[in-house]
């Protein structure tokens, strides 16, 4: 690697690679042996090349000072556990893989839309999910699909707000999956410890101070477009490293804005604005994300790619497809799994983690 040669406008990137062995990925069950640097400047990307964990030191050597700099943020990143995520119910571990469950009380979702419109249906729901182990349950009263229409606000707060009352006081790990500030003040009031958030808090101008007020976790997800507009043709120059860059600087001005980073949590948002070809790339280098230093969420579950894959088979079908992407998406460190199957999953995360333990690796 000629490394001393590097511009010092290039911008850095790490992705561990050599899974399966080395060092514990984010402090989580995976692992990683190597690692891939690369480096960007304006729009073209260079492979630089690859090294060993334990070269790690002799190759920041040979970096300029800059991005040394850059590579020691980066590295420090990659091997630092995630503080557990402090909820109403009680500290969520990150060391381990956890399962968040959708519960949509929307008529229009695409896998599960009028499934749950009554609000005991929807208890319900939860309570089965919470007792296959999901972690946290994630309601939401406005579909985010491709095509879908806005929801007025009045609306979205009449349908999750039955299901709210319903639910408090249970004891229930619960997350609020909305773009509005007032739902997310109904859902918070109401019992919920974390804020998902598909815009990343910037459709509502009063999301980020009440986040940082009520001192929550939230999930920021990159989206390209808004849901009536984001499969129109999305593109990008490199969409692994868009993302991440996004990703960072929309995580630098949430911090700026009062929220902890220990209390944010990454999406890279699969099938919002993503070709099928963006999807793959994406889960296929998803490992590089623990570079931002916030925990990964991973939202595969019954996903268009996996039934484009596999001719065209229905959101209903596509439990296979889900699990092979969220096994990916463990393989690199990935710490929350958002799935509509909670046993299935469930039981593949815990295959998962005994595979691990029988190789040492627990």
């Amino acid at each position: 690697m000629k490394l001393e040669r590097l511009s010092t406008g290039a911008k850095l990137y790490l992705r561990p690679i050599g899974l399966g062995s080395g060092l514990p990925l984010a402090g989580g069950r995976a692992r990683f042996a190597a690692v891939e640097l690369s480096v960007r400047q304006v729009d073209v990307v260079e492979i630089v090349g690859t090294f060993a964990v334990e070269d790690a030191a002799n190759v920041v050597a040979r970096l300029p000072a800059v991005l040394a700099a850059r590579f020691d943020t980066l590295w420090t990143r990659l091997t630092t556990p995630r503080a557990a995520l402090a909820l109403p119910t009680g500290a969520l571990d990150l060391a381990t893989p956890q399962v968040m469950g959708i519960l949509n009380v929307t008529p229009d979702s695409f896998s599960d839309g009028g499934r749950h419109d009554d609000p005991a249906k929807a208890v319900a729901a939860a309570q089965a999910m919470v007792a296959a182990g999901a972690a946290l349950v994630d309601i939401g009263g406005e579909s985010t699909r491709p095509r879908a229409p806005h929801v007025p606000l009045d609306v979205e707060l009449a349908r999750v707000g039955p299901v709210l009352d319903g639910l408090q006081g249970q004891g229930m790990p619960l997350s609020i999956d909305t773009r509005q500030s007032a739902v997310m003040a109904r859902a918070l009031a109401a019992g919920a410890g974390l804020v998902n958030d598909v815009s990343a808090l910037a459709h509502d101008p009063q999301t980020l101070p009440l986040v940082a007020a009520a001192g929550c976790p939230v999930v920021l997800m990159h989206a390209q477009g808004t849901p009536q507009h984001m499969q129109d043709a999305p593109q990008y120059d490199n969409c692994l490293r868009d993302v991440f860059d996004w990703l960072e600087a929309r995580i630098d001005a949430v911090a700026a804005g009062g929220v902890a980073r220990d209390r944010i949590i990454v999406d890279p948002g699969i099938g919002f604005g993503k070709t099928i070809a963006h999807n793959l790339e994406l889960i296929a280098g998803i490992g590089m994300l623990h570079g931002l230093g916030c925990p990964i969420l991973l939202g595969v579950s019954r996903k268009k790619l996996i039934g484009v894959i596999d001719g065209d088979v229905e959101a209903h079908d596509r439990l296979g497809g889900s699990l092979t992407l969220a096994l990916a998406g463990l393989d690199q460190g990935v710490q929350l799994l958002r799935v509509h199957d909670v046993p299935a999953t469930m039981q593949a995360v815990r295959v998962w983690q005994a595979l691990r333990a029988s190789g040492g690796q627990a």
